[in-house]
């Protein structure tokens, strides 16, 4: 396989060099800060030759007839700068060009990076998040968060206000891969379900996959998301400092070495601390809701250097710590730690049209649960996670070719309600090539990926073809499909089975499983292999009705061919050879679908933004014996998002958010009876003793729980300090029309218990 990717490479650069028109590459950046601009359009003037930067705010226009042009680059709120160019055959020229943030944004806009990236790439089931995206949400808790953003995508469904987590079409939390600078972190959500581990303030960009990407991700079987960071100020110090009524934080970005001329070499740094401290506060601003506090806490920490050369080329070392606690008042305890360092880099080798981008990072993820009269629960995951790419421009196509290798060693120990134990430590080795190759001919495109992707450990190959069209039917009207298939050998320490779960642990793909399973139709399936496997399914069609009304709908059919769950019906050793599977093995196969359609439209002006989504979809899995809905299956989910600013100098926002989905799958119950446990044998008194309460269940997740619907608004007012300090001060409402909506229901003593009801919050927020 190396000799494979080596030749490719070889040949690749051979091109390159046999090109007989020239080159223009090179990144953009703000003048002020020399921080990478995003998705901006460069092009040549007078021409239909152009294109957008990337996340690096890299661009790279190829396939241009020598001659002598004008290199522009247009951006909203940004100054247009040009610059004249002359090119010969064969020329690559390297051009890093500054831009300025304007004070008044132009009356006429017409040219669009969306656009012209909408009709060049596939952009099948894909999200680009920026922090300006995210300021438009209700900022709940006085801070808008990534993780509150996550909710209002398209087939993304959240189960809960506390210890709430994401399920993205048809898909667990373990099935989604999570990357931060190249890092996978293990945990990105607290357990209050509002906040993320990530500043939205350090955060540049974050492509969220919800399905159908290409070979350059693996390693998860459902979505991606993959977030970049900002690289910090290189000429000036800058930063800001939150106070809210749940918590703190402070940034700051400090240029170490700043550059001798525009566009010199330097070095910078960005430094991120948040803490909560919601369960001191609570008591105070909420004690409504409990008059001891609610127990959440975390605190969150991230460091970065960056090292920037003159011609482009940078390298960047972080590292994070992440800190996360609840207390149940003698109930249980639960604490979870992430930590880890790493470091990437761009390389652009003179005489060549290729981008080089490798990462190398180690993370570690511990997790404790202690509860009253139980074992503690302990699961932890450590490892690293490293990459080398290269990507090749030729015009409208690219070639992305590369190397992925994942290792990493997992510690389990659980104790079951039977109170038989589950335990693993294992370590394993993923190795994987992919290549991709990306063809823009006439009005179609055509996204063509393949993945080899073997688990050493487990000496099992996954080979993994993928693929993504589009056609442009008109300049407003395009049609697009996309295919794959999907594995992954990470599995989750809790079972989709479970209603209300915080305690967020990690395996590797058993190599126990059964030998065979039922299938729905009473044939038998061999087990193979220990990896969770899918096949992903989607078409859709863009519609622009105007340049600031445009349509999105997707189709999709996620096929989960072999999903891993822990047993909760073990109640035997697994040596009991006289007993089934099902009741004696730590886990079990299952197969299942997720189908639906996510309908998404915008409306952008430049004070007014109107985003809808309307998403519908249906869940469901086979374990052997019975067909059931896990608890994430929502069949309707609706998000109505509005900003709106006004006033002199558009210096008020106001932003709002209603959200309403139907009620969550439980299990019923039919009724009661005095169990008895039998814990001292033979010498038990079943006369005079008495028995626990048993519960007599109904068939799994018959039942619905009611509508689930929340309003939450926020009201911004900023307020100019100085020529470069600013204050944010915010109001808002959580939950605003005090819904009760149901978390779940404790049917031992016959308590309902409900999600978070009205909560203010306030906050101030200082840029200096």
């Amino acid at each position: 396989m190396l000799r494979w990717l080596q030749s490719i490479i070889f040949l690749l650069f051979s091109l390159g060099l046999f090109a007989q028109t020239g080159t223009i590459r090179g990144f953009v950046y703000d003048k002020e800060s020399g921080e990478p601009l995003i998705f901006i359009n460069v092009f040549l003037k007078g021409t239909q030759i152009g294109g957008s930067t990337d996340v690096n705010g890299y661009y790279s226009i190829t396939k241009i007839p020598t001659g002598d042009y004008t290199l522009t680059i247009q951006a909203m709120g940004y100054e247009t700068v040009e610059e004249a160019v002359s090119l010969k055959s064969g020329q690559i020229l390297n051009r890093k060009l500054y831009t300025a943030s304007q004070a008044k944004t132009l009356a006429t806009f017409d040219v669009s990076a969306d656009k012209i990236e909408s009709q060049n790439e596939v952009k099948m089931s894909v999200q680009k998040i920026t922090p300006k995206e995210i300021d438009k949400l209700p900022s709940i808790g006085g801070e808008p968060d990534i993780a509150q953003y996550m909710q209002v995508l398209p087939g993304v469904v959240f189960t809960g206000d506390q210890g709430g987590q994401l399920y993205i079409r048809g898909g667990s939390p373990v099935q989604n891969k999570v990357m931060m600078d190249g890092m996978i972190v293990y945990n990105p959500f607290h357990s209050i379900g509002l906040f993320s581990v990530f500043d939205t303030d350090i955060i540049r960009n974050a492509d969220i996959y919800t399905g159908g990407y290409g070979a350059e991700y693996g390693g998860r079987i459902s979505s991606i998301m993959d977030i970049t960071t900002k690289d910090g100020n290189q000429n000036e110090f800058q930063g800001n400092a939150s106070l809210t009524t749940f918590g703190a934080k402070l940034n700051a970005e400090i240029p170490l070495l700043k550059p001798k001329k525009v566009g010199g070499s330097s070095i910078s740094s960005i430094l991120s601390a948040k803490h909560s401290y919601l369960d001191q506060s609570s008591k105070v601003v909420y004690d409504y809701i409990d008059s001891n506090g609610l127990p959440f806490s975390f605190t969150d920490l991230y460091g970065k250097l960056t090292f920037s050369g003159e011609n482009g080329s940078k390298a960047n070392i972080f590292g994070l710590y992440y800190d996360d606690r609840v207390s149940y008042q003698a109930i249980s305890d639960l604490n979870w730690k992430n930590y880890g360092a790493g470091g990437n880099f761009i390389l652009i080798p003179p005489g060549s049209p290729v981008l080089i981008q490798g990462n190398l990072a180690y993370s570690s993820y511990q997790i404790t649960l202690k509860e009253a009269n139980l074992q503690d629960r302990t699961s932890a995951i450590n490892g690293f996670n490293g990459g080398l790419n290269f990507t090749y421009f030729m015009g409208d196509d690219e070639i992305k070719y590369g190397l992925e290798i994942v290792g990493f060693t997992t510690d389990y120990f659980v104790t079951n309600p039977a109170n038989r134990i589950i335990q693993q430590q294992e370590s394993t080795t993923e190795l994987a090539g992919f290549v991709r190759y990306k063809k823009k001919i006439g009005r179609l495109v055509i996204d063509p990926s393949f993945r080899l992707h073997y688990y050493a450990s487990l000496g099992t190959p996954s080979l993994e073809p993928r693929i993504g069209a589009k056609i442009n039917v008109t300049d407003n009207l395009r049609f697009k499909a996309a295919a794959g298939v999907y594995s992954q050998n990470l599995i989750a320490a809790n079972s989709d089975r479970d209603v209300v779960n915080l305690f967020n642990g990690f395996l590797s793909g058993p190599s126990n499983l059964q030998d065979e399973m039922v299938n729905a139709d009473g044939t038998t399936k061999e087990i193979t292999h220990s990896l969770q496997k899918a096949n992903h399914f989607i078409v859709g069609t863009e519609i622009d009705f105007s340049r600031r009304i445009n349509v999105n709908i997707e189709a999709y059919y996620k096929q989960f061919t072999q999903v891993t769950n822990l047993n909760r019906n073990k109640i035997f050793d697994e040596s009991a050879s006289d007993q089934p599977d099902i009741l004696k093995k730590d886990f079990l196969v299952e197969t299942g679908d997720a189908y639906g359609c996510d309908i998404v439209v915008n409306y952008d002006l430049t004070d007014i933004n109107l985003y809808a989504v309307y998403s519908i979809g249906r869940v469901t899995r086979w374990d052997g014996v019975q067909t059931y809905a896990p608890v994430f299956d929502r069949r309707h989910n609706v998000n109505l998002v509005g900003s709106y600013k006004f006033g002199p100098s558009r210096l008020w926002e106001f932003d709002v958010r209603w959200n309403m989905g139907s009620g969550f799958p439980f299990t019923q119950t039919l009724g009661f009876y005095e169990k008895y446990t039998f814990q001292d044998g033979t010498d038990s008194d079943v006369v005079t003793a008495n028995g626990d309460i048993g519960i007599v269940y109904d068939d799994l997740n018959g039942g619905r729980l009611p509508f689930y619907h929340r309003l939450d608004a926020t009201l911004k007012r900023e307020f100019v300090l100085s020529v470069n300090s600013t204050m944010e001060a915010n109001i808002g409402i959580t939950n605003a029309y005090n819904r009760k909506n149901i978390f779940y229901f404790d049917r031992v003593n016959y308590e309902r218990v409900n999600q978070l009801p009205f909560m203010p919050s306030a906050g101030v927020n200082v840029n200096f």
